[in-house]
This record gives structure tokens, sequence and C-alpha cells, in this order.
């Protein structure tokens, strides 16, 4: 099978370290993947790593060794303290992983977490991973789904404010992303009929109005639409209501409006085990659903289960995409 491209990610965080705990994890198993970073920067993580050219090469070596397509960084790494003259070996990982992805070389692109305050100062100017990997992939409507065992969800508006998620928040948005989201989870999950429970914007769903009225002329239309559309959508539903476990099992995905009210709580159910995935690409992408954590990076109480979670993913759309 073709491997996967896993990108270094900053390399002042945890990425190392959960990296080569993945590779321990899945070594035996599969799905193999080919790291694209400092080979002297990993060999401090990983007992056993071994320098490939070309990722076809990764499954011959995965069982014994982390293969690892050298990006050099450019100064020594200190743990906890992320260092901007390494920021351009971060981003030619994410550019060479996608380039890759599109040639057909590897079956999808994992991305360890990156500072985009630090990337910010490199001259960096994507909001974040999404939209970066989206323009690289020529992709202008890209859509994030973040999922666990347990919920899934995507939201509308991502990597803005709060104030700025409430102005840019549209019928069309809304409809966009449901569309999006019902086409990935027949096509990558099997889901043939979806449910799309669809969150209000205010408290109460807008209480009829009382509370805003953002539900009456952006959200319920959204939802109309769908419907015509020949989509199982409903709502727009009060949001401190709908994550209970009552009600997460009469949906398979939640629309909601804004970051935090999709993030809170699927990482509030299950963090360790929640992933990100892109939607609307033309190449399979995922990611941990948590941050670089410099404060506890080279602690060793680093959890690698959502990057594990989010490789078996990709391994998983990989062979349907197929």
């Amino acid at each position: 099978m073709v491997p996967l491209a896993l990108t270094m990610g900053d390399p002042a965080g945890i990425g190392g370290e959960i990296t080569a705990a993945a590779w321990e994890e899945l070594r035996g198993t599969g799905p193999a993947f080919c790291l694209l970073g400092d080979p002297d920067w990993i060999s401090k993580f990983c007992p056993s790593v071994e320098t490939i050219d070309r990722p076809a090469q990764a499954n011959a070596v995965f069982h014994k060794a982390l293969p690892v397509i050298s990006v050099p960084l450019s100064e020594r790494v200190h743990l906890g303290v992320p260092d901007v003259r390494n920021a351009p070996a971060v981003i030619r990982s994410i550019e060479q992983s996608v380039e890759l992805a599109l040639l057909d070389e590897v079956g999808g692109v994992v991305t360890n977490p990156v500072s985009k305050s630090v990337l910010y100062q490199a001259g960096f100017r994507h909001p974040g991973h999404t939209e970066f990997i989206a323009a690289l992939a020529d992709c202008t409507n890209p859509v994030m789904m973040l999922l666990g065992p347990e919920l899934r969800v995507v939201p509308v508006t991502v990597h803005v404010s709060l104030r700025q998620a409430i102005a840019s928040l549209s019928t069309e948005a809304i409809i966009g992303a449901g569309l999006v989201a019902a086409r990935s989870l027949r096509r990558d999950f099997g889901i043939h009929a979806p449910r799309i429970a669809v969150a209000g914007l205010n408290p109460h769903a807008g209480e009829a109005g009382s509370l805003g009225d953002e539900e009456e002329w952006i959200v319920t239309p959204a939802v109309n639409g769908l419907r015509a559309m020949g989509i199982d959508a409903c709502g727009p539903l009060p949001a401190d209501t709908m994550f209970t476990a009552a009600s997460r099992a009469t949906y398979d995905v939640a629309l909601c409006m804004y970051h935090d009210q999709a993030l809170i709580p699927l990482k509030t159910i299950d963090v360790e085990n929640s992933v990100n995935i892109t939607l609307g690409l033309p190449i399979v992408r995922t990611s941990p659903d948590h941050g670089t954590a410099f404060d506890i990076a080279g602690s060793g109480c680093a959890m690698p289960g959502s990057l594990i979670a989010a490789i078996r993913l990709a391994g998983m759309l990989r062979e349907r995409r197929k």
C-alpha cells in the first residue's frame, strides 16, 4: 500500500515524542507512514530511524525503523522553546507532504501540531494548517470536520475571532459546509443517508427572536435549503442541549456556527482520541486534535492517542477513496 506522509510540526513541541510513540504502536500493523522531518531531531525520540529518498521505500523499513525523508532544521532544538528560525523547515515539511500526496506518492497527509504564532513571525500568511493546505491543493472551499468515537462536528466558521465569525456567517456558508459534510459521510464513512443537526448561533437558538434573530434570517433558510437538496437536516437547535448522549444518537454530524461551539463538546467527550480531517480536498488530510503543548514537551507525559487515531483514520480514508 502507498504509505502516508507525516509532517514534522513544530520541533520544539511534543511532535517528536508522539511520532515515536505512534511508530512503536503501528510498526507491526500499519498503516505505514514516512516522516518528513530532520533525521537528527527525530533520532532523539525514536530508537530506530532510517533515512529514505522516496516514500515508496517506506513500506520495506517501517516494521524495523521509522522512515524519514530529510527536511533539515536550521537551528538546534530546545524542547519547549520554539525558534522562528526553524519555521521555514516546518513549512517545507507541509509543502512537500502535500506535493507528494497530489502526485499520489503518498496516500494522504497527517500533520503534526504547529505554532501559528511562530509561523506568523516567519511571514506565514494563512490562518492555519487547514487554509494553507487548501491553498497548496488549489481548494477554494475547505471544510474542517473533527471527530471522535462518539461525535462528529463541522464548524462553519473556523480560525477567526468570535466577532468576525458572527459577521461572516451566512446562509450560503452553512449550506456549503453541510453539502461537503454530507458528501464525505457518504463517501468516506459509508453513511448513505447522513443526518445533519444544525446548531443555532444564539442562546436557546434565539428563543424565537428574543435573544437574537440570526436563526430566523440566516440559519433556518440554510436548513431549509439543505432539505430542498435532499439532505436530512434539522435545526436550528439549542447548542446547550444538542450534545447530550441522547441527542447525539439522533444525528451523524453536528453543523456548528463557530469554532468553540464545535470543539468544546468534542474535546470534553474524548480529547485523546479526537481527530481533525479536512474535507473538500483532492487529497486525504488528517491531524491530531491538539496543539504543540510546549509546556510539557520533553516531560514524557505527552499522550499519542490522537495522532495514532489520525494516522489510522488517514489509512482508512486512503483505502475507501481508492
